[in-house]
């Protein structure tokens, strides 16, 4: 029990402290996602649940852009949002590694 209480307040701790970097990464991510969605004419929802669906490399296939520049837009938010998820593992594994001194 003593590791699971360390561990929660350090990734807190470490989450607060990245969270600049953590909500630049997200902003960007969904400002281009509306761009997209709005040259593809999209729907506000549809254009978000694209844009997550592409920063996290799941890729369902459901929805995709056509044009050339909407592409090449996809392929940046698709290198955000693999740095998101590795900012948020790089956290986890330090939070882990602390965790473990600290028990």
């Amino acid at each position: 029990m003593d590791f699971t209480l360390h561990f929660i307040k350090l990734f807190f701790t470490y989450i607060y402290l990245c969270m600049p970097l953590l909500l630049g990464f997200l902003s960007i991510i969904l400002l281009f996602g509306q761009v997209v969605g709005r040259i593809e004419k999209w729907k506000y929802f549809d254009a978000t649940y694209w844009t997550f669906i592409t920063a996290l490399t799941i890729g369902y296939g459901d929805i995709r852009p056509i044009q050339k520049s909407t592409r090449l837009i996809s392929i940046i938010i698709g290198l955000l949002g693999i740095m998101f998820t590795g900012l948020i593992v790089a956290i986890t594994i330090a939070t882990a590694t602390k965790a473990f001194e600290l028990s």
